[in-house]
């Protein structure tokens, strides 16, 4: 059986990547999807203090990917810095400006882009290259269309 590739999708035009990160691990959460967060540990950092706060009404179960082995397995949401990190390979949320390395091995990679800020813009530019030079099929969602 041939291995299917990962489907991947840029959400663009996100006034604030983290708050949106927040938004997406939620309704991953509803969803009962199992998702990998990748960021620079000091945007994790932050992260993980929004996801904390962001939304009383409906708490988003999160953990680092260093965290012991069976707070990894009942946590649908892991925040990690390095892929070779992460307990599962369903949904991969990619808020680095660098294509992850072992992106590959996950069903699903979202990219997240700035509306805001043009160096996050060109990154991303650079990453949409460089997947789609190696044949996947990218899909584009505009948030401000959708309402954010």
């Amino acid at each position: 059986k041939e291995e299917e590739m990962t489907a991947i999708a840029f959400h663009v035009n996100a006034p604030d990547k983290t708050a949106y990160a927040c938004r997406f691990a939620r309704k991953a959460q509803r969803a009962g999807a199992r998702l990998v967060i990748r960021a620079p540990r000091p945007v994790l950092t932050e992260l993980d203090r929004m996801l904390w706060s962001f939304s009383p009404q409906d708490f988003v179960a999160h953990c680092f990917a260093d965290a012991d082995e069976d707070q990894i397995a009942a946590t649908p949401v892991v925040l990690a810095s390095e892929l070779h990190q992460a307990p599962h390979h369903e949904v991969l949320l990619n808020l680095d400006s660098q294509v992850p390395v072992g992106f590959e091995h996950f069903l699903r990679l979202i990219e997240v882009v700035s509306s805001v800020d043009e160096q996050d813009r060109g990154h991303a530019r650079l990453r949409w290259k460089q997947y789609a030079s190696r044949g996947y099929a990218i899909a584009r969602h505009d948030l401000v269309l959708k309402g954010g």
